[in-house]
């Protein structure tokens, strides 16, 4: 079990470093950051989607915004597609391919941006989503395992995790762009003065 555990830390490493080293990594963040503030500077959402794993990642990434971070500011408007209602609905009625390109249909809006999780790249239901949120105006984020994808032929920005093995470790270096997008969002301007003044106040403190 020892041995086990190693390796897999160990892979995770490898992993995390070759992300890390990779030159469009940075790049492909700070584009993400930068069409996520402009949609909320001007009054859009955030909309997100993935299956399995990729769901439960795109959950996390809408209630950072919804909620916070590290730091006191305002709720920013995000929804993840994970209403069970929903998905079962239109994949009964219509394939389980349509599940988050109709809701896009129904709550998408020009200006908006679609953050879209698929290990794969090529997930029937993410690519339509994608092509919806294009036909609405929205620009698409796509967090995915390989550059050369049918989403990441779509999507505006690409932060794409090399990895050849299963998807657990690109799931994992999702969640950490995911964490620095989140810090690099309220690290702008989304706190009031008042709670500028108490993070500067916690940070001089040496709490932070």
């Amino acid at each position: 079990m020892e041995k086990l555990i190693k390796h897999s830390l160990d892979e995770a490493f490898r992993t995390l470093k070759r992300f890390m080293d990779d030159p469009e990594t940075i790049h492909a963040i700070g584009s993400a950051i930068k069409l996520i503030v402009n949609a909320l500077n001007n009054k859009g959402k955030v909309i997100t989607c993935g299956n399995g794993g990729s769901m439960c990642d795109a959950t996390h990434f809408a209630e950072e915004l919804t909620g916070r971070f590290r730091n006191n500011r305002r709720p920013l408007p995000a929804i993840a597609i994970n209403d069970p209602a929903h998905i079962s609905c239109v994949a009964n009625d219509y394939g389980y391919e349509d599940i988050f390109a109709n809701y896009i249909e129904a709550l998408g809006s020009d200006g908006d941006v679609l953050v879209a999780f698929s290990t794969s790249g090529n997930s029937e239901n993410i690519v339509r989503a994608a092509f919806k949120a294009h036909e609405k105006g929205m620009k698409v984020v796509a967090l995915t395992g390989k550059k050369a994808s049918r989403l990441a032929e779509i999507a505006d920005t690409v932060i794409a995790v090399e990895h050849e093995g299963f998807s657990d470790r690109i799931q994992e270096m999702h969640i950490v762009a995911v964490h620095i997008i989140i810090e690099g969002v309220e690290s702008t301007s989304f706190f009031s003065a008042s709670e500028k003044e108490k993070a500067n106040a916690v940070k001089q403190s040496g709490f932070l």
